[in-house]
């Protein structure tokens, strides 16, 4: 897989990944704080981490490249295609970043570069 593709992005989050978010968000925490962080995710300023970055915080190890999801993120890089930005959410309890949607698209991009900055909505 070559190195030098252009990975774009789309300026915002698309519709479908908020409640993408809240449905994983909700297997966290309790549905109200889910929701909250679901709103504020809509609301939030944008914001660049690079995707070495991202992992460390998370404490999330890359999930196979054979995966299906990471496949089609990559094939979208491939093909040009623009991917939806992050939405992670601060654990301040447990000093971690939870990446309540984009998972597979983090994945997707280390496997292109470690290096690579990613447009994320943070809360």
């Amino acid at each position: 897989m070559s190195k030098k593709v252009e990975i774009k992005w789309l300026s915002q989050p698309e519709a479908q990944d908020y409640p993408a978010a809240l449905s994983y968000l909700s297997l966290i925490y309790q549905e109200k704080q889910a929701a909250l962080f679901e709103r504020k995710l809509q609301a939030a300023s944008p914001a660049q981490f690079k995707a070495k970055d991202i992992f460390r915080a998370s404490g999330l190890s890359m999930v196979g490249i054979s995966n299906a999801h990471v496949e089609r993120d990559q094939e979208k890089i491939a093909s040009g295609q623009a991917l939806s930005p992050l939405l992670l959410v601060r654990d301040s309890a447990n000093g971690k970043v939870v990446i309540a949607d984009g998972y597979h698209r983090l994945c997707a991009v280390y496997s292109y570069r470690e290096d690579a900055v990613i447009p994320c909505r943070i809360v």
